[in-house]
């Protein structure tokens, strides 16, 4: 069935906001962009914060942004429902005197970066990005556009390649970026200049590498979706359209957009999901209306979290790698995760709650859990849940090729998942 305009817009969408989030701090710096637009006013964790009753705000710490909406008649006990997701992505991150090179090329020392697919970053157009720490205290962003190159060895000097590819972590994902001595070069020099500074003046930097193609919609009908970093901007992207559009009204929960770093690290970071953040900002929000440590815990007790992040899809070239019955695929709606060992959050009521929300959205849905032979990872779900005590279901969007360079989802499933965060802000 062809995908309706508003999800192709939806797609489109989602492709500007990946083009302009090459890094997780590019990332942060979208969302509050966005919402700011929309009418949310941009806090500072420094400053002292005004009255929160019909408020819109957001605050960006580092490489992680918390957005929340407090409807008119909240109440020191008014529940909260938080979308959680995360901005970062596997891939690589460059290391301290990054300029390096031999035999006439000049390279750049990257290491990796989580759990990426490292032959999917081979041929590409790939670019640095993040954030330069400069002299006095000053924090810009930086990205060069088209940089770098991993290529591959030709098939001539390795007629095993198609036997099964083997890349050295160290030796052989070392980018290109230009030719000449390295001793003569700077590709700080390339990130400074991309950022209209000084080399000179870097004291530090976190920037990772990021591909360069923008995000398609192709396939027949329109059905699927191929970009970088959808694991996890697809959940982000879904949480930023659908606060936006959250009026707020009288009678609904305090609605609030997480966005964390560091997930693919294991979140344990100040702006990770097993850092203080969201316990921070909650406790803010709290105070603001009022409440007391009892008030604080009756409304923590009524309230949700929905952890969005991908899942996989069954691959019809490798079934056997699924459950053999619970088998999502693209473009049949956003996947509830389960795991009997709470890889994943969700349980009974998490998942009754899940159905009400997508029923109440028009959504169609789908279950996923793994094959018991192949694992599962985690998200932030478990780690929302131990920390704050707040029911949490975990739930996304099917893909395949989780953690390639560019991954693929479906268009519908964007769409479906933005709606069913409104339906989850509003209840």
């Amino acid at each position: 069935m062809p995908v309706t305009p508003v999800a192709l817009a939806h797609a489109e969408d989602l492709a500007d906001f990946v083009a302009a989030s090459p890094s997780s701090y590019h990332a942060a710096t979208e969302i509050a962009r966005r919402l700011e637009d929309s009418g949310f006013t941009r806090l500072n964790e420094e400053d002292a914060w005004p009255a929160q009753p019909g408020g819109r705000f957001v605050v960006v710490r580092d490489g992680a942004t918390i957005a929340w909406v407090v409807p008119t008649d909240a109440s020191p006990t008014t529940p909260v429902h938080v979308f959680g997701a995360h901005t970062d992505s596997p891939g690589f991150k460059l290391k301290p005197q990054p300029t390096t090179g031999t035999r006439g090329w000049l390279q750049a020392a990257v290491e990796v970066y989580g759990g990426p697919l490292l032959n999917s970053w081979l041929d590409r157009e790939l670019r640095l990005a993040g954030r330069l720490a400069l002299t006095g205290g000053r924090v810009v962003l930086a990205d060069t556009g088209a940089l770098l190159r991993l290529p591959q060895l030709a098939i001539h000097l390795d007629r095993t390649a198609n036997s099964g590819l083997a890349l050295d972590k160290q030796v052989e994902t070392q980018p290109v970026w230009g030719l000449g001595d390295p001793s003569e070069a700077d590709v700080l020099g390339e990130l400074a200049a991309s950022a209209g500074v000084d080399a000179a003046d870097i004291r530090g930097y976190d920037v990772v590498m990021a591909d360069t193609a923008r995000g398609a919609v192709f396939g027949k009908d329109d059905a699927f979706f191929a970009s970088g970093r959808l694991d996890d901007l697809a959940s982000v992207h879904a949480g930023v359209v659908a606060l936006a559009a959250h009026k707020g009204e009288a009678g609904a929960p305090i609605a609030v957009l997480a966005a964390f770093d560091h997930e693919e690290l294991g979140s344990n970071s100040r702006s990770g999901a097993a850092g203080p953040f969201l316990e921070d900002i909650l406790g803010r929000i709290s105070d603001g209306l009022g409440a007391d440590a009892s008030e604080r815990r009756r409304a923590f007790a009524s309230s949700w979290c929905l952890s969005s992040d991908v899942g996989h899809s069954v691959h019809p070239n490798y079934v056997g790698k699924h459950d053999p019955v619970v088998q999502p695929v693209l473009g049949s709606g956003p996947i509830l995760k389960l795991n009997a060992n709470q890889r994943y959050a969700t349980d009974a009521l998490g998942a009754a709650a899940w159905h009400a929300w997508c029923e109440r959205a028009g959504v169609p849905t789908q279950e996923f859990v793994s094959n018991n032979g192949v694992p599962c990872g985690s998200t932030i779900g478990p780690i929302t849940a131990t920390r704050l005590g707040i029911r949490t279901v975990d739930v996304g969007i099917p893909i395949l090729s989780m953690h390639s360079a560019r991954e693929l989802a479906g268009v519908s499933d964007l769409h479906d998942l933005a709606r069913t965060a409104e339906a989850f802000f509003r209840s």
